[in-house]
């Protein structure tokens, strides 16, 4: 008889591969360790997934899909460009505040391994370059009406990921530099998103 797929075992199995990446990265994290962490045999794994390398591709791309996604996608209703941008930036935070060892994963997986950068831009089609496009012309038009200064869309988006991310990437270091407790940290982050957005905003303006 052929088994039937359980939905909520192979959640279970997605939640605890996800935990487990997170915690060691691709390379040192066996199927062996997630069927453990799940406290199912091995071949239950394989059964759903096939590979550990499938499992991870499954979860990656839509790790991927999230972080740009949330840039990408937010703030889009706002007809006034200030607005549009702001919920960009704050949505995007709130994601990787959300998923806070998310930027790291990215980072480190994707520079040790060139060659899935090309396996991942491959599936994600034309999309990332279109709304880079979109964003770019969005930009000139601003700064030809005396918005914002001028600005390439790359330049604007690096910014806001390196001022996002670096909260989480580097919170060990500054948790240890400032005192600070898990409670005080969240108030910590609570402040630096209003203030991310302040940065940006406030470097887009131009000179009076």
């Amino acid at each position: 008889m052929k088994k039937n797929r359980d939905q909520t075992t192979e959640q279970r199995i997605l939640e605890a591969a996800e935990k487990l990446f997170y915690e060691r990265g691709y390379a040192m994290t066996h199927t062996t360790d997630i069927a453990r962490e799940v406290g199912c045999n091995q071949a239950l794994v394989h059964y759903y997934f096939r590979t550990k390398e499938r499992l991870f591709e499954s979860f990656f791309e839509n790790k991927i899909k999230l972080f740009i996604g949330a840039l990408a996608n937010s703030g889009n209703d706002e007809t006034d460009f200030e607005s549009k941008l702001r919920k960009k930036i704050e949505a995007h935070y709130d994601i990787i505040r959300k998923h806070p060892r998310l930027p790291f994963l990215l980072f480190n997986e994707l520079s040790t391994n060139s060659k899935k950068i090309s396996e991942y831009k491959a599936k994600l089609g034309e999309t990332p370059a279109l709304l880079l496009e979109s964003f770019d012309r969005e930009l000139k038009e601003q700064a030809q009406k005396g918005n914002i200064i001028e600005i390439n869309a790359l330049d604007l988006i690096a910014t806001i990921i390196s001022l996002n991310a670096i909260m989480f990437i580097a919170a060990p270091v500054f948790k240890a530099l400032s005192n600070s407790t898990e409670k005080n940290y969240e108030k910590i982050l609570d402040r630096r998103k209003d203030f991310n957005v302040d940065i940006v905003l406030k470097y887009l303006k131009p000179i009076q």
